[in-house]
């Protein structure tokens, strides 16, 4: 009889546990964050979302979201628009993220590399601005020749390393590890990280910003990709400092001063190393460009005007 009981409690807190899980589940179809003509990239038989503005006649400028739990091509929010001015812009959600289609795959660096060069591969001679992570993928394209080359906070490391396993498969178990991605990516613990992280003001993520984050992790498969980042496996190997300094156009580092996860001392090791033009943004952590967007816009028509005349 005691066994009896135990198992029948056990199917409640199972189908207590699945009933959670479905009623945080976001099941109408994302917006696009940005303002512009949507668009879709056929990519190993996954539709990847993207978001384009200005003339297409205008040099393309592709601009690469950093990765975390709840990234998206909305990171560009502030300056997207501004820049369709004299870019053409296209703005991209990675394979796993975003509008983007998100299977269950074991997502790793390699893939993204792969994925973002055969995405920059499609335009002829592309400025690229890329955030964190997505800077060393782009930066790992060298066949890819650019007109010019902008890095947020790049780094090649954002998760343990070397990478957990056992970590990445709990994440990525039904019923416990989306449990667990729904607990990592509640509103509380979004609120968290734009603070500890991202932000310097914790006021600059509005209201409707951290829907936007939430919704975009409480999508059918939202764990999968970042399940490969908070376990390290969207870790780069690649030597970014000599990848840097190999390209072909001056590089600039964009850095927030008041960054803590990826401080200033490796951004300044970073320019030393590969010989790239370090700008120091006060009060930001690792979204300068949304914090200051008309200094960083300003930034990135200097950088760019740059590498055309290099």
């Amino acid at each position: 009889m005691k066994l009896r009981n135990l198992a029948g409690t056990a199917l409640l807190g199972v189908g207590a546990l699945a009933a959670v899980n479905t009623g945080l589940r976001h099941d109408d179809a994302l917006e696009s964050p940005l303002v512009g003509d949507e668009g879709t990239f056929r990519w190993r038989g996954m539709d990847v979302a993207y978001t384009e503005g200005g003339d297409p006649d205008d040099p393309d400028l592709v601009l690469l979201h950093g990765i975390n739990a709840a990234a998206s091509s909305g990171e560009w929010r502030e300056v997207f628009g501004d820049l369709t001015a004299d870019y053409h812009v296209i703005a991209p959600d990675f394979p796993g993220y975003g509008r983007s289609d998100r299977p269950p795959l074991r997502y790793s660096a390699a893939l993204y590399e792969d994925f973002v060069r055969d995405f920059l591969s499609t335009f002829d001679e592309p400025a690229v601005v890329a955030s964190s992570l997505s800077a060393s993928y782009a930066a790992a394209a060298d066949d890819i020749e650019f007109s010019g080359f902008v890095a947020v906070c790049p780094t090649t490391r954002a998760g343990p390393s070397p990478p957990k396993s056992p970590l990445r498969e709990l994440i990525r178990a039904p019923l416990v590890g989306e449990a667990l991605f729904n607990l990592i990516v509640s509103k509380p613990s979004i609120r968290y990280f734009n603070a500890d992280h991202g932000y310097d003001d914790p006021a600059n993520p509005t209201d409707e910003w951290v829907d936007y984050e939430w919704r975009t992790t409480h999508v059918e498969n939202a764990r999968f990709a970042p399940a490969s980042f908070i376990s390290g496996y969207l870790n780069s190997e690649l030597d970014l400092a000599a990848a840097l300094a190999d390209l072909d156009v001056p590089p600039t580092i964009v850095w927030g001063r008041e960054a803590a996860v990826s401080p200033l001392t490796d951004g300044r090791e970073l320019a030393d190393a590969s010989g790239a033009r370090l700008v120091v943004f006060d009060r930001a952590k690792l979204l300068p460009h949304v914090e200051h967007p008309n200094r960083f816009l300003e930034t990135v028509r200097e950088s760019l005007v740059a590498g055309a005349t290099a």
